[in-house]
């Protein structure tokens, strides 16, 4: 049995909240950058420039990508020859927050009541979700999310008549609704299967894959590739400008399901779909 202290997962995370906050993944970095090659209006290529400068931008000076530091969403898959010391892991995870979003001087949003709206001034509670996994190791992966994609998101409870094209359909028709709002060029997760929130929770986890790992099944690779064409059809473009790339990738995320359901969650993403993670 291995003991990890409540000490150490804070600094882990507090580290990570700052971190995911101003470096973007470099698959994902790199994905822009190929996208902004391979767009074809004039204008949108422009604004694929701008985005790229805010990147550098906030490498050099140290700045937050955006504005929007997010709510922070933490998965963290535990070992259970782990035993955590020296508190809860919640009130380590919480803490983490805390002290990396007032140390590292990122926008606070959180509001502790969703009527109330009175604002928790440290972006303090996170949403926390936990796996137990075999051996004796704690991953934690940080995933700051803006709301205004998080915003455009949607979930639909779909029968199983529904035919793939039904699903794809279903998936632009959603990002057409949301046009600029997102802070196009996008990130698509999609989740099909599960329930109700087995379904969104899916989706989540497809946005935080990277975007060169496609579906390793075939039938929900090529969906993939599929929503992608359908989706970049619309012709929104970066910034809502037009163009021939509205999002950078599709990534689905699937899970067994009832005999009379099909279940299907689209988590929409920024261009700056940020995440973070370490293996403690």
């Amino acid at each position: 049995m291995r003991e990890i202290t409540t000490q150490e997962i804070t600094n882990a995370v507090a580290k990570l909240c700052i971190q995911a906050n101003k470096i973007l993944p470099k698959n994902l970095e790199n994905k822009i950058l190929e996208c902004a090659e391979s767009e074809e209006s004039p204008v949108a290529k422009a604004v694929f420039d701008d985005l790229l400068a805010n990147l550098q931008v906030a490498k050099e000076e140290n700045f937050p990508i955006c504005q929007d530091t997010g709510m922070t969403v933490v998965f963290i898959e535990l070992g259970q020859d782990v035993h955590i010391t020296g508190g809860t892991l919640r009130e380590a995870v919480n803490a983490g927050v805390a002290k990396g979003y007032t140390e590292g001087y990122l926008r606070c949003s959180v509001v502790g009541d969703p009527l109330e709206r009175v604002n928790t001034k440290n972006n303090t509670p996170a949403v926390l979700h936990l796996e137990l996994t075999e051996g004796e190791k704690i991953k934690i992966t940080v995933c700051p999310k803006g709301f205004g994609s998080e915003n455009m998101s949607q979930l639909k409870m779909m029968t199983p008549a529904v035919s793939k094209q039904d699903i794809i359909q279903y998936v632009t028709d959603c990002i057409a609704k949301a046009g600029s709002n997102p802070c196009p060029p996008i990130v698509v997760g999609v989740g099909i299967g599960g329930n109700f929130e087995e379904c969104a929770l899916l989706a989540k986890k497809a946005l935080c894959r990277d975007a060169n790992i496609r579906n390793p099944k075939p039938l929900y690779a090529e969906l993939e590739a599929n929503m992608l064409e359908s989706i970049n059809q619309l012709g929104i473009g970066a910034q809502g400008f037009g163009g021939t790339i509205t999002a950078l990738y599709v990534n689905i995320e699937e899970g067994a399901t009832h005999i009379a359901g099909l279940p299907v969650a689209v988590n929409v993403g920024c261009h700056v779909t940020r995440h973070a993670e370490i293996i403690l």
